[in-house]
């Protein structure tokens, strides 16, 4: 089964710290360890026997491609000037990369979380996951095919909403004026190939929303189960990147 890693957004909400630097290689405390946001996530979905990734970049995101490959040159100069504990950090990262086949995945130009999803198809040919990477858990549940991750929040009004029926999916909006709910989705997925169908049947003249092909699926009668999870760290703007760091280290 693959995992997908969206890393492609321009990361405005986290200017001018996102110029240069994407906002997935932020750096965060988390379990005992000082990592890039990505990485956490890359370890996390690799611990649970996932090897096949791709990972979906944009303009001046080469330095994700960088860090996902190994650089045991450096490796040797941190073990030569005494540095041998981040040394053996690095190979052990190092050697998951090379036990995992990760391909990366161009988005030129930010159109939407299902225009980043539907660029991997070709890659796909069964159930698999999606993590978007400005959102991070203390561990990822397990999903089924045709779920997702939601939480409660007080207002949800900037997030893709969910309605809900015990935890069976009714609806999905993106960013309503008028939420039906408290419910949000966490954005980690497990979907089947249809969703690449549903994305290409969607009309859009901006950008093309994933919420929009769920909603699709579902019109269909296809039946996405919600897990509720709590601990739900949002790292896509700065108030929330500070407030998740805080709540962390607690």
């Amino acid at each position: 089964m693959h995992a997908v890693i969206t890393a492609a957004g321009l990361g405005t909400r986290m200017l001018p710290a996102s110029k240069e630097i994407p906002k997935e290689m932020f750096p965060i405390p988390f379990n005992n360890g000082f990592k890039p946001i990505i990485q956490i996530i890359f370890e996390q979905l690799y611990n649970k026997g996932i090897r096949d990734f791709v990972i979906v970049v944009g303009r001046g995101k080469r330095v994700i491609e960088d860090h996902f490959t190994p650089d045991y040159d450096f490796v040797s100069y941190l073990e030569k000037v005494g540095k041998e504990k981040q040394a053996r950090e690095l190979l052990t990262f190092y050697s998951k990369i090379e036990k995992s086949n990760i391909a990366f995945v161009n988005q030129p130009e930010p159109k939407g979380f299902g225009d980043a999803v539907l660029r991997v198809e070709p890659f796909i040919n069964d159930k698999f996951i999606v993590v978007a990477a400005d959102t991070l858990l203390r561990e990822i549940p397990d999903l089924i095919p045709n779920s997702f991750l939601v939480t409660e929040v007080e207002d949800p009004r900037p997030y893709g909403v969910v309605i809900l029926e015990g935890d069976r999916v009714i609806d999905v909006e993106e960013k309503p004026k008028n939420p039906k709910s408290r419910f949000i989705i966490v954005p980690y997925y497990m979907f089947t190939y249809d969703i690449f169908h549903a994305l290409r049947e969607v009309k859009c003249n901006g950008e093309l929303q994933l919420t929009e092909g769920i909603k699709i699926l579902l019109k269909k009668g296809v039946e996405f189960i919600a897990k509720r999870v709590n601990d739900v760290y949002d790292l896509g703007s700065i108030e929330n990147y500070i407030a998740s760091i805080k709540k962390i280290i607690g």
